[in-house]
């Protein structure tokens, strides 16, 4: 993934009535812009200025003098793997591999669902719910703030952007009403089907 704002993989008004275009404006254009910003500037002079945002973020991580570079790059990766979670007409029900997956893993979808939904409320203050893949085994974890799922070893298929900047224009305080809707109406299974391996 490189350093730099992605293009959206859909028009900035295509998510409404779940996620509205102001939002999309506020959080891609300038929250997901200014995390692109930091993260070159701090790359300056960097000794890795020429690694792969992975490298960055994987050596950075736990490492006291680059506090600033791994959360920038850290939300950097977070941010473009988020916009590719979801599409217009998206969420429900998955088939595929997932499904097959989450009825071994889970149970089925609802037990998903439930997990999924818990961990993302229960996450206190700004955050990220994860669906991963480890050891080929599906797991949901819960990161605060620039943490990633990529510091510690298995394969991120689905996330949710918790921080209040993702939804607050949308749902204020309804932190649940805004993970209702992305699992119900937004969740873009195709994508997350191709990302197990």
């Amino acid at each position: 993934m490189s350093i730099s704002l992605p293009h959206l993989p859909y028009a900035p008004n295509a998510l409404e009535p779940y996620i509205m275009e102001k939002t999309i404006q506020f959080h891609h254009g300038k929250h997901h812009q200014t995390y692109v910003d930091n993260t070159l500037k701090l790359l300056t002079g960097n000794v890795l200025q020429d690694a792969s945002l992975e490298e960055i973020i994987k050596k950075t991580f736990k490492d006291e003098k680059q506090v600033s570079l791994f959360n920038n790059a850290a939300q950097v990766w977070n941010h473009s793997f988020y916009w590719t979670c979801m599409k217009p007409g998206g969420g429900g029900t998955p088939a595929g591999n997932i499904a097959k997956l989450m009825q071994e893993n889970f149970g089925g979808y609802a037990q998903f669902v439930e997990q999924f939904k818990n961990a993302g409320l229960s996450q206190f203050g700004s955050g990220w719910a994860w669906l991963v893949l480890r050891n080929k085994k599906l797991e949901i974890h819960k990161t605060a703030n620039a943490q990633t799922p990529l510091t510690f070893g298995c394969t991120p298929l689905l996330t949710i952007d918790v921080w209040e900047h993702a939804y607050y224009l949308d749902y204020q305080n309804r932190r649940a009403d805004y993970i209702t809707a992305f699992i119900g109406h937004l969740i873009n299974w195709d994508f997350v089907n191709s990302q197990i391996k």
